[in-house]
């Protein structure tokens, strides 16, 4: 069974027809789903998705788009609302120097606190990282020193030196439908020369940037299969093997999700 390791489910998007959707995914062959929280505002509405719902997991955290709306977010409030059961990792957080909506001294501020939690409850962070390498691979060669703590680079569309600095400091990388575009080859190159095999993990992070080839429509956990393969033609791996390779190293870092058989126990 595939892993959905991030999914934006709780919003308008999904609003009518979420059961469909994750009908859909399950004849898919999608095992288990990771609800993200972007802004802590919406953390209700997105545990709300996964809470009785046995293969679907949460994640309390800050966007960087939105760190200005909670400046004064602490690792103290994070460590807290991630001792829910459903919480399995914390973010989404990060870096994004493309739209800068939120300041830069804010966005790293609140990124320290996430990563300050991830390290105190042992929880993976999970990263968005947009036009920030230099700065996020400092950050995180700072952190790292500091103390061990489990991080995810999500949706990894950043460059070479990177995805080397993270690689070397025991990170783990996702790979979205970016990967299946025709013009995505420098992504495809960091897959096959720089991500670790047993470190990477799959993901839609629907409802945006759908697989080739549904690439246009509002993408959604079904299609994930197509992001397996993906990633199968990078690393040069069958889509069994991607399939199972990306599911493993899910559950070797998430490791306080159950897997499917066990959640439903």
């Amino acid at each position: 069974m595939l892993v959905d390791s991030h999914a934006n489910l709780h919003g308008e998007a999904y609003e009518e027809d979420l059961d469909a959707v994750l009908d859909r995914a399950r004849e898919a062959g999608v095992g288990t789903i990771v609800a993200i929280c972007c802004r802590l505002a919406e953390f209700e509405d997105v545990l709300g998705v996964a809470e009785n719902r046995p293969n679907i997991w949460a994640t309390i955290g800050q966007h960087p788009h939105h760190a200005k709306d909670r400046p004064d977010v602490s690792a103290d409030w994070l460590v807290e609302t991630a001792a829910h059961p459903k919480v399995i990792a914390i973010g989404e957080t990060g870096l994004d120097r493309h739209y800068n909506y939120s300041p830069e001294d804010q966005q790293v501020e609140s990124f320290l606190a996430h990563v300050d939690a991830a390290r105190r409850t042992s929880l993976p962070i999970v990263i968005h990282c947009r036009e920030s390498d230099d700065l996020m691979a400092d950050l995180l060669e700072q952190e790292m020193a500091k103390g061990p703590f489990k991080a995810l680079l999500h949706s990894y569309t950043g460059g070479s030196d990177l995805a080397r600095r993270a690689a070397a400091l025991g990170a783990y990388f996702s790979v979205n439908g970016i990967a299946s575009f025709k013009n995505a080859t420098d992504v495809r190159d960091v897959i096959r020369d720089e991500m670790p095999d047993d470190r990477i993990l799959i993901e839609t992070d629907c409802p945006y940037l759908a697989p080739v080839p549904m690439r246009g429509r509002r993408n959604e956990p079904a299609y994930l299969p197509h992001v397996a393969a993906a990633l199968a033609q990078a690393k040069g791996w069958s889509v069994e093997e991607a399939a199972w390779r990306s599911t493993e190293a899910f559950f070797a870092l998430f490791g306080k999700a159950q897997r499917p058989s066990d959640a439903a126990a």
